[in-house]
């Protein structure tokens, strides 16, 4: 497919599926709940982290856990006491378990005390120059990781520097930064630029990257990450990440 063609097509499935009912069966539909800024946060947070696996499983553990923080998350972040915390002891989705969750919300609650938004812990990594958002996600692990932690809960946020594609990281950002007319993307962060953010990418998109022509890296992983979104470029410069819409369904629902 000559690379006209090949925009044209992506285009049209970013229109077809960057739509309001994208948002029901997708894990962006947890911060769809909440109109509040901190509680979108929050929960696209928990939400993306959970993303792994099927999907239907991910939004009901994520709904579970927002429902056991009273629909309100970030009043109990920054508010809860010990016997809200012993009522979720027993959260568990997948290997994220509740010793993990209870840093999860250690680590909220120091942020939320000192910056009213989340944007904070990823765009003061950012340097003037850079032209994606790789420092953001190494200085964001750091920090997230700054205080004292089991070891364990560290496979939960990755980086750049531990050559991971850092999909679900990625894949909040997206939510969180990009803002369009279709209001699946949430658009409530604004010191990250659109052109900046990575595309999310795991074994089904890069599966469909690489037919497209738009992947050679046989590994999925940070570098593969970097390449699709510089050959996604091409189409937008200023919103690469649009096309996440077109590889994921063309991989999930259409599974071409």
């Amino acid at each position: 497919m000559h690379t006209g063609d090949l925009k044209d097509y992506l285009n049209r499935k970013v229109d077809e599926y960057n739509q309001p009912f994208f948002i029901a069966h997708d894990p962006v539909s947890i911060p769809h709940l909440f109109s509040k800024k901190q509680d979108i946060e929050i929960a696209g947070f928990f939400a993306a982290i959970f993303s792994w696996g099927n999907r239907t499983t991910i939004i009901a553990k994520a709904k579970e856990l927002m429902q056991w923080m009273d629909m309100t998350p970030h009043e109990f972040i920054l508010n809860h006491d010990p016997r809200q915390l012993k009522k979720i002891k027993g959260f568990k989705h997948r290997t994220f378990n509740s010793d993990d969750l209870f840093y999860f919300i250690y680590f909220l609650h120091r942020h939320y005390t000192n910056y009213d938004s989340l944007e904070t812990a990823f765009s003061k990594w950012l340097r003037p120059a850079d032209s994606s958002i790789e420092n953001a996600l190494i200085g964001f692990r750091e920090y997230f990781f700054s205080f004292e932690h089991l070891r364990r809960t560290e496979k939960h946020i990755s980086s750049p520097l531990q050559k991971s594609s850092c999909k679900r990281i990625n894949m909040f950002l997206r939510w969180m930064v990009r803002k369009d007319n279709k209001k699946v993307d949430f658009g409530i962060w604004k010191k990250i630029k659109p052109s900046q953010l990575i595309c999310p990418i795991d074994v089904h998109v890069a599966r469909v990257a690489r037919q497209l022509n738009l992947l050679k890296r046989k590994q999925t992983d940070w570098l593969s990450a970097i390449e699709l979104t510089d050959n996604l470029k091409r189409f937008d410069a200023s919103d690469p990440v649009k096309y996440d819409f077109a590889l994921f369904s063309l991989g999930i629902i259409e599974k071409i």
